[in-house]
């Protein structure tokens, strides 16, 4: 670059808003936490998921046994049994196997610290 702002014939245009600086992105999450969160973000980004989330965490604490969940989500065994995987695997639900049947529970706290991982996010969605 030269004294007039060129560097090789080309001129370098700060491309800022006036006024504009940089931003204190301190608080911004690693890589590593943005992959972790994707990945639990994933396992909710499914509407039979969330629906199985909602039944078991509407049961008022009590474990939901898969053979339960079959008939008010509409599909079969196995595909409810899937969907139970993945958000075990994600870290939302236990699972305790007792003789052919398993039972799910809902984690406490599983679902806050998903809230709470975007500080300063607002939810713009009623779930009321």
């Amino acid at each position: 670059m030269n004294s007039s702002g060129t560097t090789a014939g080309l001129e370098l245009v700060d491309v800022r808003a006036p006024g504009c600086s940089p931003a204190d992105l301190a608080g911004a999450m690693s890589a590593e936490q943005a992959a972790d969160l994707a990945r639990i973000l994933k396992a909710l980004a499914d509407p039979a998921r969330l629906r199985v989330l909602a039944l078991v965490a509407g049961n008022e604490g009590r474990e939901v046994c898969v053979c339960d969940l079959t008939e008010p989500l509409g599909l079969s065994q196995p595909t409810v049994s899937h969907h139970l995987k993945v958000l075990v695997d994600a870290g939302f639900l236990t699972r305790d196997k007792r003789g052919v049947w398993a039972y799910f529970s809902l984690v406490p706290g599983a679902l806050d610290a998903v809230a709470t991982a975007l500080p300063g996010a607002r939810s713009t969605v009623d779930l009321s």
